[in-house]
């Protein structure tokens, strides 16, 4: 049935539905046949199944797609009587169609509503875009949100979104925009560019294009006489704001000049976050509590800026007995605590060890019960044992996080945890222990499946446990059968062709890549690649772990610059946002299994260390890991 409703397949479905009755997901079933037909359903069809599996995960993601229909085809009435039923309440698209319908029924002021969720969208959809033409029309939100949306979709590189959104405010400048993201060059130097002043935010679109691929020729076109004269000043300065940002990704040192050409009240927030970075790195300590004051509370309140403010306002405060020291150690000792890779640098600055936090009181048997009793648990598990791993894993997330307001409790979440690990499903045990909020069970967290064979190829590699462990659990999650989007496979997400190489390299002479989802050859590979990569920088585990998630080429051109930088600054810093955050969390996690497995406190800081371009003695030496793909 699961083949059957990807290729939509009606009458297999219909037909193979019957032979489901009874049998645990027959949920599942019923909605794949239920929402392959969804559009030519009565309501009646559709009341029927909602009632039937009333208080499962199928019953709401019906419902979801219901709304979504009900929105499209703008039948207020139904979608008025079902949205209050739809539990997850997670769908921006859905959140826009019930503004909307707010908005046609009640007149209700929903502007703000509809302006954040369509902001933060980064595809093409139906039901902000919907709502925000309907808003717009109406003279209840401006054109600049538009313009607004169109800038976010061209930093990202998402010229469809940006075509919606101009489209809407006029469906004819559309036919101009290609040339806009093609050749945005040519589109500035053209003389009746400068002519069209309905059209005149065509022009930060196409400054915004040519930094991604030219930001100092798109410096040198923003100072141009031409545009200082036609854009305002807010426009300016967002561009200003992605020059910096494009240069300070590229570790550019002018970045922060770039950024001083603008207003720092009139750029993104990923603009004033770049330029925090860009000044961290260039020990600039006033300029970046600059960029991280100028941020919205939101982000400002990020556990990351929380951290550097406090870190700059330390820097910046010459007295112990300095009323701002004392506020940034206050705000410091907030912070800190094990949760995650800036707590635990807030727990060293104020003077303490990363150790293992004691475990709560044990699972009671009725806790036990309760989990294993649970149906949305049941399903969800089951689901990923038979190898329907992508709805076992939405079931299971929905029950744990969604099904009753604010989630399950700590207690039910350790109990959901428990049933995992004893499942060996060891990506819901770790998702659903992270999940408490005030228990923490660092065993169910931080597991140490396949132990014997981790600590002995580790050892056999000369690496830390730790840190091999710490990197499979960010990679994998303990997935034996784990796949990438880009090939890669097993517990160490090992791609074939460094496996192929690294294979030579050990001489392990009867490799083949259908072994990679071997577990213990994975492990082979995997620790033996890294133990390469960790050679070839130093011992540098930061930039180890860079290089096995994006390349030792690219890692190697990260730490190039004049002068050395602590770890944390560096890795913050890191251009590619799955790679930083993969920097971090490898870390932590290293930190935190080398706590439990050692019993001892241990340093975040230290395995940071500093980074910074290879010293003589460094460079001296050959490089073990020079080939490393």
């Amino acid at each position: 049935m699961a083949q059957a409703y990807r290729r939509r397949d009606s009458r297999a479905l219909a037909a193979a539905l019957p032979q489901f009755k009874g049998y645990m997901l027959e949920p599942w079933a019923a909605y794949w046949e239920m929402s392959n037909r969804l559009d030519t359903a009565s309501k009646t069809d559709i009341q029927t199944f909602l009632s039937t599996y009333a208080g499962t995960y199928q019953e709401d993601r019906l419902r979801a797609d219901w709304l979504l229909q009900l929105g499209r085809s703008a039948d207020w009435q139904t979608f008025n009587t079902q949205y209050p039923l739809y539990r997850m309440g997670d769908d921006r698209s859905i959140q826009c169609f019930a503004a909307l319908a707010d908005f046609v029924t009640n007149r209700a002021d929903v502007a703000a509503t509809v302006q954040t969720n369509w902001l933060a969208l980064r595809e093409s959809e139906e039901g902000c875009s919907s709502a925000f033409d309907a808003l717009y029309k109406a003279h209840k939100l401006p054109a600049q949100v538009a313009w607004l949306r169109a800038r976010l979709a061209m930093e990202n590189d998402r010229p469809q979104v940006a075509a919606q959104a101009i489209g809407i405010l006029d469906p004819s400048w559309v036919k101009g925009f290609d040339i806009v993201y093609q050749r945005p060059a040519k589109y500035l130097d053209d003389k009746l560019t400068a002519m069209r002043p309905k059209t005149r935010e065509l022009v930060s679109l196409a400054m915004i294009r040519l930094a991604d691929s030219d930001y100092q020729k798109a410096a040198q076109q923003v100072d141009k006489l031409r545009w200082r004269a036609q854009l305002s000043a807010e426009e300016r300065s967002w561009i200003w704001g992605v020059i910096g940002k494009r240069a300070a990704q590229k570790q550019d040192p002018d970045a922060l000049g770039y950024f001083a050409k603008g207003n720092l009240a009139q750029m993104h927030e990923d603009h004033l976050a770049w330029g925090a970075r860009a000044a961290l790195r260039a020990g600039q300590w006033a300029r970046a509590q600059a960029f991280i004051n100028a941020m919205p509370p939101g982000l400002r309140a990020d556990s990351a800026w929380a951290y550097w403010h406090a870190r700059a306002q330390l820097e910046l405060s010459p007295g112990a007995n300095d009323p701002a020291r004392v506020a940034a150690l206050n705000a410091l000792q907030a912070l800190a605590g094990t949760r995650g890779f800036y707590e635990m640098l807030a727990l060293e600055e104020t003077g303490g060890r990363i150790s293992a936090p004691p475990r709560p009181a044990p699972l009671t048997a009725a806790e036990r019960d309760a989990a294993r009793q649970n149906p949305g648990l049941q399903r969800g598990l089951y689901a990923i044992q038979i190898g329907l791993r992508a709805e076992g894993v939405r079931e299971w997330n929905y029950t744990t996080n969604l099904h009753h307001n604010g989630g399950m409790d700590d207690r039910a979440l350790l109990a959901a945890a428990d049933m995992a690990c004893r499942a060996e499903v060891w990506d819901r045990c770790i998702n659903a222990s992270d999940r408490t909020r005030n228990l923490v069970d660092i065993e169910q967290r931080f597991p140490t499946p396949f132990r014997q064979s981790v600590v002995a190829r580790s050892t056999a590699v000369g690496l830390d446990a730790a840190y091999v462990y710490g990197l499979i659990r960010q990679e994998s999650r303990f997935i034996m059968d784990a796949r990438s989007g880009v090939g890669a496979s097993g517990l160490m997400q090992v791609m074939p062709a460094t496996a192929k190489w690294t294979a030579k390299k050990l001489g392990m002479t009867d490799f083949a890549p259908h072994k990679l989802n071997d577990r213990d050859t994975n492990i082979a590979i995997g620790t033996g690649y890294l133990k390469l990569a960790l050679d070839s920088f130093g011992g540098s585990m930061p930039l180890a772990a860079a290089a096995y998630n994006a390349g030792p080429g690219r890692a190697r051109l990260w730490r190039s610059g004049p002068l050395a930088v602590e770890g944390a600054i560096w890795a913050e810093n890191v251009p590619f946002p799955e790679t930083r955050d993969y920097v971090k969390k490898v870390l932590a996690n290293t930190t935190l299994y080398a706590a439990m497995l050692s019993g001892q406190p241990q340093s975040i800081k230290a395995r940071l260390g500093r980074i910074g371009p290879p010293s003589e003695a460094e460079a001296a030496q050959p490089d073990p890991g020079a080939d490393l793909p």
